[in-house]
């Protein structure tokens, strides 16, 4: 039996998130009090032989802020009694937030006449500390779509339902932001830069004219060697505390070249020891 728990900012895509679930025939309840998590726990546990093994739960800020609070007992409370719960965080930063409001004419759940929007979403996220502060993994959506944030849940929960830690390499553009949902974060910018070779210019890390360029520096194998040996040494360690994913995230400077290619070359490496590993390229998309 495995409990996946849906929770994050109001107008991140927590309802995308559960549909997708839904769709891989999880048993799905949106915005279950908090309060009900255990005797949900137990009634799935006390049920083996039912149609569903796989449940979600979606939970937001319109529990009682009280209830909120108490989630990380919760769900320890739940672990120790042999169920796998996931906590899965969607978040956007908040311009994003206020122009998906802004667009689709939703209220937001706090907001009212004294509070103002950007007020709301501050609160929203104090609130909410008690479980991001226990997620096991975090979705930034602020550039993704609707449809990308289906495939993302899709990949790394099926990733991850053989109990084998879901590894993912992400590679990104420092002058876009850093990803908020990555456990390690690599700064590759000081190897040679292929966007300053004009016929590279608008190739990505994924054409063989780049890895030419980039592979013929010693400097870049050694920052393959040196990345390659470190995650090799730790995630292990991860993998032996019960942990179901990881991302590792490759950063350059526009996330174009230089870190497409090292997530490619160090996801291609980790597939020989892993089966769950995937890529994503934040900037391509």
């Amino acid at each position: 039996m495995r409990l996946v728990i849906i929770s994050g900012m109001s107008g991140s895509g927590k309802s995308v998130a559960l549909h997708a679930l839904e769709d891989l025939d999880y048993y799905c309840i949106d915005n279950l009090p908090i309060g009900m998590l255990p005797a949900f726990s137990v009634q799935i546990l006390s049920k083996p032989d039912s149609q569903y093994d796989n449940f979600a739960v979606g939970i937001d800020v319109r529990n009682l802020s009280g209830d909120l609070s108490i989630f990380p007992e919760l769900l320890e409370e739940m672990r120790n009694n042999d169920l796998k719960c996931d906590v899965i965080f969607l978040d956007a930063d908040d311009t994003t937030l206020i122009k998906r409001f802004s667009e689709t004419r939703r209220k937001h759940p706090l907001t009212n006449k004294g509070t103002p929007l950007s007020e709301a979403i501050r609160q929203e996220r104090k609130m909410l500390e008690p479980i991001s502060s226990c997620a096991d993994l975090v979705f930034d959506t602020s550039k993704t779509t609707v449809h990308q944030l289906r495939q993302l849940i899709r990949d790394r929960i099926l990733g991850s339902q053989d109990n084998k830690l879901s590894l993912q390499f992400e590679s990104f553009g420092f002058k876009h932001s850093t990803p908020v949902d990555a456990n390690f974060v690599f700064d590759i910018r000081c190897i040679p830069n292929p966007h300053w070779v004009p016929e590279l210019r608008s190739l990505t890390g994924r054409d063989q004219a780049v890895i030419d360029y980039l592979e013929k520096h010693d400097e870049v194998m050694k920052m393959f060697n040196d990345l390659k040996q470190f995650l090799a040494e730790w995630i292990p360690c991860f993998a032996a505390e019960n942990r179901s994913y990881l991302t590792i995230a490759i950063g350059c400077t526009g996330g174009q070249h230089r870190s497409v290619y090292m997530a490619e070359k160090l996801a291609d490496h980790f597939r020989q020891t892993n089966s769950n590993v995937l890529t994503r390229h934040r900037e391509l998309q």
